[in-house]
């Protein structure tokens, strides 16, 4: 059994599910699990009719509009399109119903509730396209398979319960199913953390023990530094599990950090190919594998705030202090990328994504001098050399800091 995994990108628009379906009878598809994503910019669009419910402002509206982009690309897609129209129509009538209905006032909750939708949506239009033209598969409910506890929007996997669900599946065949979700034991949708597609795809490659796993993207594999921000990107032919989660651990796009865990437990080949050009190798991330080539690997993180902490009283900063600034940042779900202490300061490179800062600066403020810049850019260069930092303006660096063979700086954006 191999497992395949389909973002967003590669089935935005019509064209892009036939490329779907050409490659897999390119590649092949016999005794494979495909993961697959919403199409393109769902995601986000129903994040907006979460955020919009909760500011009780016109949020059909924006339900309307990706419903009628489902029903167009189905109109592209097939002849007659009247049994999948009436499948999309059903969804989003559902995420109306449930949300006039809703009596819930956790934000997390009622987010998972309906940015699911997205991924359920696009494998029932995958799938019935992808019968239509024989290539014969069976649609799965991946919440019937993959368990969580009820962490809405970061759901924790239960992998006795996972384990046994996916384990019954035949090891033959050709199923989809969907990234991204999970199920807690009251049955209600969970969502496993933006980009936990590739993580679900891990899931059913652990549980499937399979013999590969594929992410297919629209680059050629993993490149040492994002095209969007860097020139002259190389292309890594090999990786070592361990140096993927390295660069997974310092924010690399391609690959979620949680995705590589799984895979490592009981070495499954993993492969990062382009759905542009799938007979080309890509990239292969496996034991003991070295990096090849072996190159400087660059990794901005955007959105960043640079915290420094003072003693009002020149006291150092010592073991308790700390433990009760991290016990703040556990609680306000507030990750650290970068720390840095001297006797009497604390320096704090920090990611806000449920914007819960300033919750955090008021707290500090109670006992610490804070110095606040915000929307910082971090670098992080693994196996940086004497020209590495030189793509870095020094005229806005703030902070710096080495680690072997890894360079970080903040820098002003």
């Amino acid at each position: 059994m191999k497992v395949f995994k389909f973002g967003g990108a590669s089935v935005k628009d019509a064209a892009g599910v036939r490329n779907v379906a050409d490659l897999l009878q390119s590649v092949g598809y016999e005794n494979t699990c495909m993961i697959v994503s919403a199409m393109g910019k769902t995601t986000n669009a129903l994040e907006e009719v979460v955020k919009r419910y909760f500011e009780n402002e016109d949020f059909e509206k924006t339900i309307n509009a990706v419903k009628l982009q489902h029903l167009d690309l189905a109109k592209e897609l097939f002849e007659n399109a009247d049994e999948v129209s009436n499948e999309i129509s059903q969804f989003f009538d559902d995420i109306i119903s449930f949300l006039r209905r809703n009596k819930s006032p956790n934000y997390s909750y009622v987010y998972d509730q309906i940015v699911c939708c997205g991924e359920l949506i696009s494998t029932k239009i995958i799938s019935m396209y992808l019968n239509s033209i024989q290539v014969k598969n069976e649609w799965l409910d991946v919440r019937d398979y993959i368990k969580t506890d009820n962490t809405y929007r970061e759901g924790k996997v239960d992998w006795k319960l996972t384990e046994e669900s996916i384990s019954r599946l035949s090891k033959t065949g050709f199923y989809i199913t969907q990234g991204f979700l999970g199920s807690d034991p009251n049955f209600f949708t969970t969502t496993l953390g933006r980009e936990g597609s590739d993580y679900s795809g891990a899931i059913f490659a652990y549980c499937l023990n399979a013999d590969s796993m594929t992410i297919w993207k629209d680059v050629p594999g993993v490149l040492n530094a994002d095209p969007r921000y860097f020139d002259e990107t190389i292309l890594l032919n090999h990786i070592s599990y361990e140096e993927a989660i390295e660069l997974a651990y310092y924010g690399a796009s391609v690959i979620h950090p949680k995705t590589l865990q799984p895979l490592q437990q009981k070495e499954i080949p993993f492969f990062v190919k382009s759905f542009i050009n799938p007979t080309e190798a890509g990239t292969e991330v496996a034991k003991g594998q070295p990096l090849e080539p072996n190159v400087p690997c660059f990794i901005l993180k955007r959105e960043q705030h640079l915290i420094r902490l003072s003693s009002k009283d020149f006291s150092f900063i010592t073991e308790d202090k700390l433990s009760g600034i991290f016990n703040k940042l556990y609680d306000y779900q507030i990750k650290v990328n970068l720390m840095q202490n001297s006797a009497i300061s604390l320096s704090l490179c920090l990611e806000d994504k449920y914007d819960n800062l300033q919750k955090f600066v008021s707290d500090m403020n109670n006992a610490y001098k804070v110095h606040e810049e915000n929307d910082v850019l971090l670098y992080t260069i693994r196996h940086f050399d004497d020209q590495s930092d030189k793509v870095i303006s020094k005229e806005k660096e703030l902070l710096r800091q080495t680690v072997r063979e890894t360079l970080q700086i903040v820098v002003k954006s």
